[in-house]
């Protein structure tokens, strides 16, 4: 019961943003002793106390030791010990499903996950129709709480999704807490390959085109311009972009998915440590000219961000809901040449205007907190309320 008060304890502050890639990078192994940059090396004194430490397991350690996971533990460690959570060792396993997941298909149940970065709580904020983990009986704002038995709390969640994650035709038992109660609830999701479903797209009353985007990943840019072109069929006269619960993604396809919407100009631009600068800028090709809202929540990160952050720069519409997550600094993917990787933060990412949101997250034109009506659980006041900003700009 302990465990369970801890395991519930702390508020949701915001999605911890699984991916913003700004490219892979190949790198050899260096052996042991020899200086890496900046000059740091494995010293000679930690050379011995790992020796020392290698002596006592052999001779006094009980259980079984396994000698591939003490290495896998060594680089962990190495990197955890930067103490920033979005810079990450991957073994093999774990590269694997990191890869898959970049390029929007996967062998897995079709949830998307965020972690919350204060409690390390972790949030189904969307269960794809028709996925294994609908049909399991999942649903969206369940609270991850046990995978095959394991509390998950607070452990990195890309190791949690890789563990959920599998052959196809295999099955995976997770139990999630629901609703205000926090109701434990134990499902067995049989494993299917799954095409990252990341748009959604509808039509509201008054031709207002509505389109929600989950994460940015590899594939999210062709269903974005399908999703788009569908309403523009349609007759759309407005547009509600919502990016609640959009975790981030791909540096690129945002910035590619941003070119379609913005005039010819910045998009957004990142400073590594030596105050190098990348600028990412749209052409004249395309442009949105209708009006327009972005919906965003504190589990909008990262890629969600930017793309907010663009279009409040450029006052192509207002961004409505509560204030975003703060994730401003980006990822970079090294791949180790053995199966392994590492990601490393390397540089911030500033808006248009020069805004680093990082810590600070965007500040929403019209705030307003999203309420549950528990006699009508398809209400939504945030969305009610971007349309009705809409409809002022009709």
């Amino acid at each position: 019961m302990n465990n369970r008060k801890s395991f519930l304890k702390g508020a949701f502050c915001g999605a911890l943003a699984i991916l913003l890639i700004a490219g892979i990078v190949s790198c050899g192994l260096r052996p042991k002793g020899i200086s890496v940059s900046g000059g740091k090396t494995v010293t000679s004194a930690a050379e011995r106390k790992l020796s020392i430490l290698n002596e006592l397991i052999d001779e006094t350690y009980l259980g079984d030791v396994d000698e591939k996971k003490l290495e896998e533990g060594l680089y962990e460690g190495y990197v955890g010990g930067l103490d920033d959570p979005y810079s990450v060792y991957y073994d093999e396993e774990e590269t694997k499903a990191f890869m898959e997941a970049t390029e929007g298909e996967y062998s897995g149940i079709g949830a998307v996950m965020t972690q919350s970065k204060d409690s390390g709580i972790i949030t189904l904020t969307h269960v794809y129709e028709d996925s294994p983990a609908m049909k399991a009986g999942l649903k969206d704002e369940d609270i991850l709480y046990k995978v095959e038995g394991k509390e998950v709390t607070g452990e990195d969640l890309t190791e949690v999704v890789s563990r959920i994650r599998g052959e196809k035709g295999t099955k995976v038992e997770l139990t999630v807490l629901r609703g205000k109660k926090n109701e434990e609830v134990t499902v067995v999701a049989v494993r299917d390959t799954i095409e990252t479903q990341t748009v959604q797209t509808k039509m509201l009353e008054g031709n207002i085109g509505y389109l929600a985007v989950s994460e940015f990943d590899s594939v999210t840019y062709d269903q974005y311009i399908k999703g788009l072109d569908t309403l523009e069929g349609q007759g759309m006269k407005g547009l509600v972009v919502d990016l609640r619960g959009n975790p981030g993604g791909n540096l690129n396809t945002v910035c590619d998915i941003l070119d379609v919407m913005l005039p010819k100009g910045l998009i957004v631009y990142t400073q590594d440590k030596n105050g190098e600068k990348r600028e990412m800028t749209s052409d004249e090709e395309n442009k949105f000219t209708r009006p327009m809202v972005v919906l965003v929540n504190g589990n909008s990160a990262s890629a969600s961000e930017i793309y907010a952050g663009a279009i409040q720069d450029y006052g192509l519409g207002k961004i409505v809901g509560t204030q975003t997550y703060g994730k401003g600094v980006v990822q970079q993917i090294f791949d180790l040449k053995d199966g392994t990787c590492v990601k490393l933060t390397i540089a911030e990412y500033y808006t248009p205007k020069g805004r680093n949101i990082n810590g600070k997250g965007i500040t929403p034109d019209v705030e307003v907190e999203f309420e549950l009506d528990e006699k009508n659980l398809e209400a939504d006041n945030q969305l009610e309320k971007a349309v009705e900003e809409l409809k002022k700009e009709l």
